[in-house]
């Protein structure tokens, strides 16, 4: 064999990852089908790493903002992807943007510049069955290639439409509003406090709310998605809504057995939220995946009796995607458990965006290099942007719900010591301390 590690997917991930291997003396073949006579119906061109909707690679604040600090601690390990940002940069205020071919062709520039990499333009529609490999074909993936990827991990289906709930920060919840129960008081199986945080609605709230939901701004449907189903059981909470007024009253809003102690009785309707991550610092809206507009689940949402200081790690969302439920199928190393020589790596493991992608991939080039190479592995420390990510995708998250994520503060170990104003800047200073000592 030619190559010690065959990349799949010549995006995002795929490109950082064959930058950090190649870099290492590692000899790559890294296949990407545009530019062999198949491309998506989401891309443009043939470029690697092509840019497919924004040309933002989000904040670059790397003070107070998650993003920000994902961008330090990749350019610390020396990423393509940040270097070729870096020289295809526009105008953004304090976010990092850049001109979307003059990008691209600096990142085919510099893995160009590698002797043992070489890219092959070719469509990949099985799993290799020998050596090591590392699949980074994204949201995209290619039916065939995501129909054998399905068998190898037992996903029964990976290209669907991925109706997202929002996921909002504990410590916005007002408590004095809503309280922890779970249904009728059983009790947690994970022993100490009840699951649920519960936030009461009487009727007239009620009725408002439904209303809202059947008013409010939808996004519509590309070209390219009409035709992907989803799933009953992740049905938009406005197309329940539709079906009747107390369609939700009979299903995720249901108030049955839910005691509030301020009453003593049970509201008319509820919404429940469910912890999200093992740290309890982010809890999902259970049931409430949605295809509103971003602003308007933001005012909508935050009309919720103890939700009118939410703040959203994530909001809710609908689009095609292909990703595989990693905290289940993968080990701490990216590496499928029925197979270890294959790494996943890039929004396939279920992160979500450019950078955290290309984070990930960052990720699974280093740990290849480092099995290949005979040295140990230590993954970056989980208070790291890096260490979180890759935490939580391997582990972390509840994979009973795992959806797509992005970066943010919430996946962090918590510093309760701290100040909430104080908070985001003190998770940069000891993420930048911690992560200079793991890269010495």
């Amino acid at each position: 064999m030619a190559y010690q590690v065959h990349i799949i997917g010549g995006g995002m991930a795929g490109s950082e990852a064959a930058w950090q291997l190649a870099r290492r003396g590692i000899r790559v073949r890294l296949s990407e089908m545009r530019g062999s006579g198949d491309t998506t119906a989401a891309h443009q061109g043939t470029g690697l790493a092509e840019l497919v909707c924004s040309n933002s690679f989000r904040s670059d604040d790397d003070v107070s903002n998650a993003v920000g600090l994902l961008h330090h601690e990749m350019r610390a390990c020396d990423s393509v992807i940040m270097a070729a940002a870096a020289r295809a940069q526009v105008p953004a205020g304090s976010a990092l943007a850049v001109d979307r071919d003059a990008f691209s062709a600096a990142v085919e520039a510099m893995l160009a510049s590698l002797p043992n990499l070489t890219v092959v333009r070719e469509r990949v529609d099985a799993i290799p069955a020998e050596g090591h490999a590392i699949i980074a074909t994204g949201p995209l993936t290619a039916p065939s290639l995501a129909q054998a990827i399905g068998q190898a991990t037992g996903e029964d289906a990976l290209a669907f439409f991925d109706a997202i709930a929002p996921i909002v920060h504990h410590d916005s919840i007002d408590m004095d509003i809503c309280w922890k129960a779970s249904r009728w008081d059983k009790p947690s199986k994970f022993g100490g406090e009840a699951d649920y945080i519960n936030c009461p609605m009487d009727r007239d709230q009620y009725r408002a709310f439904h209303q809202g939901l059947l008013d409010g701004e939808k996004t519509e449907f590309r070209e390219w998605e009409a035709n992907t189903p989803y799933f009953e059981g992740c049905m938009p909470i406005e197309v329940m809504a539709a079906r009747g007024e107390d369609t939700l009253r009979f299903g995720p809003m249901k108030p049955v057995g839910l005691d509030n102690p301020r009453t003593g009785r049970w509201p008319y309707a509820v919404v429940q939220l469910r912890q999200d991550n093992t740290l309890g610092t982010l809890w999902n809206m259970v049931g409430f995946q949605t295809k509103l507009k971003h602003a308007e689940q933001v005012r909508l949402f935050r009309t919720i009796p103890g939700l009118e200081r939410a703040e959203f790690a994530r909001l809710g969302g609908l689009h095609r995607n292909t990703f595989i439920q990693s905290p289940r199928v993968l080990d701490r190393q990216l590496r499928l458990l029925r197979d270890p020589r294959l790494r996943f790596a890039g929004q396939i493991t279920g992160c979500e965006g450019y950078v955290e992608s290309a984070a990930i991939g960052l990720l699974a080039g280093l740990m290849t290099a480092a099995e290949l190479t005979g040295r140990e592995w230590t993954a970056p420390p989980r208070t790291t942007a890096l260490g979180a990510l890759l935490s939580h995708v391997t582990g972390d998250a509840v994979a009973e719900t795992f959806q797509p994520m992005n970066i943010n503060f919430g996946l962090f170990p918590t510093l309760a010591d701290v100040k909430k104003k104080q908070r985001k800047e003190a998770y940069t200073e000891r993420a930048k301390a911690d992560l200079a000592a793991w890269l010495s």
